[in-house]
């Protein structure tokens, strides 16, 4: 089974941490790549308008944000990596005071029964 999640964050008002993000994000170091899998993520994709980024996970079904999010930087490389990416990102505006990138919920999905042809 998998689990499906959508996340929203903003990056920093600053044209030059904007490319910054963009650029680092066509050569994500590989061992960010490998420990997301570790922790179960199988899919990911992040989208960006002017600042407000949206994050697709596809995860196997034992995932939960809180938990496994906190295990990938238990991974020096990991933790090194999303500290600099930290440095170019803040809340989104509706975010909880415990969430980095705030969940959003779920409210349509083509492949829920009452929509398949």
């Amino acid at each position: 089974m998998t689990k499906y999640f959508g996340l929203t964050l903003c990056l920093r008002d600053d044209p030059e941490k904007i490319a910054a993000y963009k650029e680092a994000h066509l050569r994500v170091w590989p061992e960010v790549t490998a420990r997301l899998r570790e922790v179960g993520v199988h899919e990911m994709r992040i989208f960006l308008r002017d600042r407000r980024m949206f994050m697709y996970i596809e995860t196997d079904d034992t995932f939960e944000p809180a938990r496994d999010f906190a295990r990938i930087n238990e991974d020096p490389k990991s933790d090194e990596w999303n500290r600099w990416m930290a440095d170019l990102q803040e809340r989104a505006p509706e975010a909880n005071p415990d969430e980095w990138w705030a969940q959003m919920e779920q409210v349509f999905d083509m492949s829920w029964p009452q929509h398949r042809a």
